[in-house]
């Protein structure tokens, strides 16, 4: 049981890191309009491109535009805008009861536009809970190629415990919930999706450090970063651009 001058210490920490975010350009949360003729990525020859659209999954108190460096690189991998796709929601909401059917919608009509089978996810922080429910719970599992973890409170985090009395959010984050406890019971990885997890051992949002890695997937320590500078950091999008391609 954490003691009251150590939540209050877990409750600066939580809003100081909530307050560092990166400012980056705003990004549209919705879908593309207009498509109407199949996957854009199609070759001349009808025959899809190995690679399937992304769809983002911000963390807890932000929004899509924290994707903004991710989606450059992405961009100078060949990737068209319209393959990129940002999640927006409240991130105040409960991950099993509303969040993740509704990233289940987005999906669906991300595939309905485009045409593509399956998409890929990359998830910050809180996003990893969202989007880790729709896979495992969600029926996710047929739609999801690759999903990737960016600093995500897999095994839960005790920050969380300085907002969790208001804020169900939160509460889906600490140790022990709900939705970790259910996450993480028998396959941490099922199915046919492809995980990997970024995790850094100076993440001052995410304790303890190792809560990111999953048995599984492919874990990747990215060295002394804090938890929003995973967002931008170059080493970081490398590793994740490869693993997509994988």
């Amino acid at each position: 049981m954490l003691t009251v001058r150590q939540r209050m210490l877990a409750l600066l920490t939580l809003c100081l890191a909530l307050l560092v975010a990166p400012v980056l350009p705003a990004q549209a949360s919705g879908p593309p309009s207009g498509v109407t003729s199949g996957p854009v990525w199609a070759q001349a020859s009808g025959q899809a491109a190995a690679r399937n659209p992304v769809v983002f999954v911000h963390g807890y108190n932000a929004d899509p535009g924290v994707w903004g460096s991710l989606r450059e690189d992405l961009r100078a991998d060949g990737y068209a805008d319209s393959e990129l796709f940002s999640f927006g929601y409240d991130s105040h909401q409960s991950v099993n009861e509303v969040l993740a059917g509704r990233l289940a919608a987005y999906v669906d009509e991300v595939r309905r536009q485009t045409g593509a089978v399956r998409v890929d996810l990359v998830a910050h922080s809180f996003g990893s809970l969202v989007s880790r429910w729709y896979v495992k719970f969600g029926g996710g599992g047929a739609y999801v190629d690759h999903w990737v973890s960016l600093a995500g409170p897999n095994h839960g985090t005790s920050t969380a415990w300085a907002c969790a009395l208001w804020d169900q959010g939160c509460r889906d984050m600490t140790p022990g919930s709900y939705v970790v406890k259910n996450l993480n019971s028998g396959d941490e990885t099922p199915g046919t999706v492809r995980y990997a997890t970024f995790w850094s051992n100076c993440d001052e949002v995410i304790n303890p450090d190792d809560s990111v890695p999953l048995a599984g997937a492919a874990n990747t320590p990215v060295g002394c970063l804090k938890h929003n500078d995973l967002l931008g950091d170059d080493p970081t999008s490398a590793g994740v651009r490869a693993f997509l391609r994988s």
